[in-house]
């Protein structure tokens, strides 16, 4: 279970000026007490809807995805995800053996969606992955498949023959996937503009211990954690945390410094938290210790992230692996009749082909 935590770690949180929908379908085998498959909607990088093979019910996550969605639309998504479900199921373990693995716990993984720029321009993407590392990407504008390993080679030479599933993911991310962007984006307007300040803390093990700086509550996502030594700006021994989300749809960030008592009683340490147009400094006069009951709520807000994370399968590495860049491998097919079947990748489709 610990690999699936980290794989969530990476999850993309957008800039205020961009807006992404995203969709996340995660098949897994070796977990006991987990749903074999599951599938999560993410709008800028809140939870909006979520599917899962165990209850095989599609739900809201936020309350404006209810009030503006009817039953038909639920219905045809859950058929939709039945069928998937079990293409994803078999992939797995095609992929294992692709791998020589005959048991453990293992991850199959499709992260697909859009992006929407305050410009106006737009980019779409989708990436496979299997136990938390790149395995395929689409290449839109090809139309061909990029292999990240020798064992994806197979892959992408079938189901580069089979060329009218990649035409049909093209047209459903550069048109349908940017048309739900927008209308959700205009079902949750009131929330997604919202403007919260940060709640920030210096917290302190004991004396001899690194000081942390601890933004949470605020929203949008866009925030900037710096230190200052003696009203100079200061980033040496400096560890800057992930952005995480907490469970209000509210974010937070840590940023902790790393200097000796010697250095703190010597010098005059701050911490700058810039948010939208708001700037808060906090000073060593204002350090807790971790263990006072005013401090935790945040970072028990993190935990709960992390684990709600876990629960709903997100693969948030795919989504970090796509920023960074995905990279190709070159290798020769071999014979093997081993088939993988490519999802068509638009939300509520219902189709799949084989190849």
């Amino acid at each position: 279970m610990r690999a699936v935590v980290l794989l969530l770690l990476g999850v993309n949180l957008v800039s205020a000026a961009t807006h992404t929908l995203q969709y996340f379908y995660t098949a897994t085998t070796g977990i006991t007490n987990f749903p074999r498959f599951v599938d999560v909607g993410m709008l800028n990088g809140e939870q909006i809807s979520m599917y899962d093979s165990t209850s095989q019910r599609k739900i809201p996550k936020q309350k404006w995805m209810a009030e503006n969605l009817d039953q038909q639309y639920w219905d045809s998504e859950i058929e939709h995800l039945k069928g998937t479900e079990q293409v994803f199921l078999d992939s797995v373990q095609i992929v294992m053996s692709r791998f020589n693995q005959s048991a453990g716990v293992h991850t199959w993984q499709l992260m697909y969606g859009c992006e929407l720029n305050d410009d106006g321009t737009t980019q779409g993407y989708g990436q496979y992955g299997y136990d938390g590392g790149d395995f395929v990407s689409l290449d839109k504008n090809t139309l061909t498949y990029t292999a990240a390993n020798p064992e994806a080679v197979i892959t992408k030479h079938k189901w580069e023959a089979n060329r009218a599933i990649a035409e049909q993911n093209k047209v459903y991310l550069e048109n349908e996937c940017i048309e739900w962007l927008k209308k959700y984006v205009g079902y949750g307007k009131d929330t997604l503009e919202r403007k919260v300040s940060p709640q920030v803390s210096l917290l302190q093990k004991d004396p001899s211990s690194p000081v942390t700086c601890h933004a949470t509550g605020f929203y949008p996502s866009g925030v900037t954690i710096t230190w200052q030594k003696n009203g100079q700006d200061h980033d040496e021994d400096v560890d800057l945390g992930e952005l995480l989300p907490n469970e209000d749809g509210s974010f937070q960030r840590m940023s902790t410094l790393n200097v000796g008592p010697d250095e703190w009683k010597k010098n005059r340490f701050s911490c700058v938290v810039e948010h939208q147009d708001k700037t808060i400094r906090k000073t060593e006069k204002k350090i807790r210790a971790k263990n006072e009951t005013s401090v935790p709520i945040g970072i028990i807000g993190a935990v709960a992230a992390v684990i709600l994370l876990v629960v709903i399968g997100v693969a948030g590495f795919m989504v970090y692996r796509k920023k960074k860049g995905f990279k190709p491998v070159e290798a020769s097919d071999n014979s093997s009749n081993e088939r993988i079947t490519d999802t068509l990748i638009s939300s509520g489709s219902g189709s799949s082909t084989s190849s």
